[in-house]
């Protein structure tokens, strides 16, 4: 039986800017399209009435994922991505709100239940604030952690990290080294050498150079192919030469 839903198989953007901009009004900050989807950036305050009425007048029901991202160089260097779907119509939304770290971002639990823990993440890693959040506690990182590791200037070591100590049998704190040996790319072209020992090169060294060969032995002739002369014979055929097919066997 032939299943029939409402929802379009691809869904267009088009008059989807234009639509939103006119409901929003003013707090729409900048609108666009880009890789296909349309993205709103909109007031921080407004961030929760923004979203209810996305989800009960536009029909995008679903917060699918929250996403952070950091700008260092901009006054306010975080950005806060909410990415909702409309099951109705099979359309994806990215709503945007910038924030610094002293810029709380009005939580939306209100709206979603799943956006405590995607609120959580955010705060975790960047150090966002969520207002309003009933749980905003780490959820990635070890107990006691300082800093956010996802913020681009978070050094790569300075830190602790927790583990258990089968030899202690508790847990233990130890400083955070992260080796960069493999930050150190050679860029050199392999056809032109290194002018540096390879690892393993210092095993060819220590081996014996194999004797001199006081004569090349070389195929001039038949014999000295090491093959019969049922061999020789058909491999001097043809490609196309079928009449000795089976004779080898």
């Amino acid at each position: 039986m032939t299943v029939l839903h409402s929802a379009p198989k691809f869904a267009s953007n088009d008059g989807v800017i234009e639509a939103l901009s006119v409901a929003l009004g003013d707090v729409v900050v900048a609108a666009k399209e880009e890789h296909g989807e349309v993205v709103l950036t909109v007031a921080r305050d407004q961030i929760e009435n923004v979203l209810r009425l996305l989800r009960d007048h536009h029909e995008y029901q679903q917060l699918m994922e929250m996403a952070g991202v950091d700008y260092p160089s901009r006054a306010e260097r975080f950005e806060v991505v909410y990415m909702l779907l409309s099951v109705t119509k099979n359309h994806r939304l990215m709503v945007k709100v910038s924030a610094a770290e002293n810029t709380p971002v009005p939580t939306v639990t209100t709206l979603w239940p799943n956006a405590g823990w995607l609120e959580r993440e955010v705060f975790d890693m960047y150090g966002v604030i969520f207002a309003g959040n009933p749980d905003l506690r780490r959820i990635l990182t070890d107990y006691g952690f300082e800093g956010h590791p996802f913020r681009k200037d978070f050094p790569l070591t300075g830190y602790v990290e927790l583990r258990y100590s089968e030899e202690d049998k508790r847990v233990v704190y130890e400083p955070v080294k992260l080796a960069q040996d493999l930050r150190q790319f050679d860029f050199m072209s392999p056809w032109e050498g290194a002018e540096y020992v390879l690892p393993g090169d210092e095993k060819v060294a220590q081996q014996p150079a194999p004797p001199p060969v006081a004569e090349p032995k070389t195929t001039e002739k038949k014999a000295d192919t090491g093959a019969g002369d049922k061999a020789n014979d058909k491999a001097a055929q043809p490609s196309g030469d079928k009449s000795e097919k089976g004779d080898d066997k």
